[in-house]
């Protein structure tokens, strides 16, 4: 399991998306990336489903989650 805590893109708190690690600003879950992307979506795809991310987030939690 990925410690988010030094990827400053993201965000944890309990009141928010039931504790969950979101993209910064907003309600959009970590996880939601990675279940898209695994299911063939495209990072750009990505952005129009989930508008307030921004590709500087995708790119940062991305470097992250590769070490």
């Amino acid at each position: 399991m990925l410690d988010w805590k030094n990827c400053p893109a993201v965000e944890r708190s309990p009141d928010k998306v039931s504790g969950a690690w979101v993209f910064r600003g907003t309600r959009v879950p970590v996880r939601a990336l990675f279940e898209n992307l695994e299911a063939g979506a495209k990072v750009d795809d990505f952005l129009v489903w989930f508008e307030g991310v921004s590709r500087d987030q995708v790119d940062a939690v991305l470097e992250h989650a590769a070490g």
